[in-house]
């Protein structure tokens, strides 16, 4: 038994980010598994050549896999890559496009998602960043918050994972609740990535 652990503890767990945008979530994950011995970001993958998540990347040493859409969502989902890079889970931090079943079925469990709404409310195809809070704005809606949820074939519709919420004021804008959304990602996020390996360690 101890040293069944022993082996457990020595795993190293690799992580694949997959973004479209700025980064700044992937920069949290970045930070929070800095110099940890069991859990590793190796690989950022991303569908825009212009996306500032590449320079964080760079800065950060980690090795980057640029995405082309017709291989992506028609061909092997760029599986042999992922898998040649020792990938064991894929989280997806600002990635606009949909998750083919090709890399669904590549890693069962494994994809994890944060979407900016309390989901099933204000998910599926085209809600994503500003929209979702315009959208939860007008429907008047009292509260709003981030879920993290896995990934299946299906817009936002892979099991929830956790919720966190934030209150939505009269005064408040897409960008201002954008902003306590932002906040909720950074404080949980990276929380529940290691939250899910440690449940595959034990």
């Amino acid at each position: 038994m101890k040293g069944d652990r022993t082996k457990n503890i020595s795993k190293t767990y690799k992580l694949a980010i997959f973004a479209s945008g700025a980064g700044s979530n992937a920069a949290n994950i970045l930070q929070y598994f800095k110099g940890r011995p069991d859990v590793k970001v190796v690989l950022i993958v991303c569908n825009k050549p212009e996306a500032g998540v590449l320079k964080i990347a760079a800065e950060n040493r980690v090795a980057t896999l640029l995405i082309e859409k017709e291989r992506f969502t028609r061909g092997d989902a760029y599986l042999p890559e992922l898998k040649k890079a020792g990938i064991d889970v894929v989280v997806l931090a600002g990635f606009l496009w949909k998750v083919p079943p090709a890399l669904v079925a590549g890693f069962p469990n494994m994809i994890l998602n944060i979407h900016p709404a309390l989901l099933p409310k204000y998910g599926g195809k085209g809600m994503y960043g500003a929209k979702v809070h315009e959208a939860v704005i007008a429907a008047g809606e009292a509260e709003s918050g981030i879920t993290i949820h896995f990934v299946n074939e299906h817009y936002d519709e892979g099991s929830i994972l956790f919720q966190a919420r934030c209150k939505v004021d009269s005064e408040d804008t897409a960008e201002t609740l954008a902003a306590k959304i932002h906040l909720l990602a950074y404080a949980h996020f990276p929380k529940q990535i290691d939250q899910l390996l440690s449940s595959i360690n034990h």
